[in-house]
């Protein structure tokens, strides 16, 4: 199973994107969905995480500008990014946790430039 991940790139700070992973294959049931990142230099640190049932989790500095969402028909999981600062440079790496086993995307690009 591979998840792929979509929609990186190099924008203005300020400006928006929004995220997309999929999965190769169906992955049902999907316990939870989730992004994380990593910044040159930095540890991986979880963004959100969208749990089976509709509900998100978000970590501390990313509430209010991004918001996570998935679909678990689709094993896909997506994340609108808005107000984005230089310091969200990073790449972001998607998830797909199972009862079984965790998934994880390749990652993609997000470059903000000030």
């Amino acid at each position: 199973v591979q998840l792929q991940a979509s929609g990186g790139g190099l924008v203005q700070a300020g400006e928006s994107l929004k995220l997309s992973c999929v999965a190769s294959r169906s992955l049902l049931p999907v316990a939870a969905m989730a992004w994380s990142r990593q910044a040159p230099g930095k540890q991986r640190e979880l963004v959100a995480r969208w749990l089976s049932g509709g509900s998100a989790i978000y970590a501390g500095p990313f509430k209010g500008r991004f918001t996570i969402s998935g679909d678990d028909a689709k094993s896909a999981v997506y994340l609108q990014m808005n107000s984005l600062k230089s310091e969200d440079t990073a790449v972001y790496y998607c998830s797909i946790n199972t009862h079984s086993r965790d998934y994880w995307g390749q990652g993609t690009q997000v470059t903000v430039s000030s």
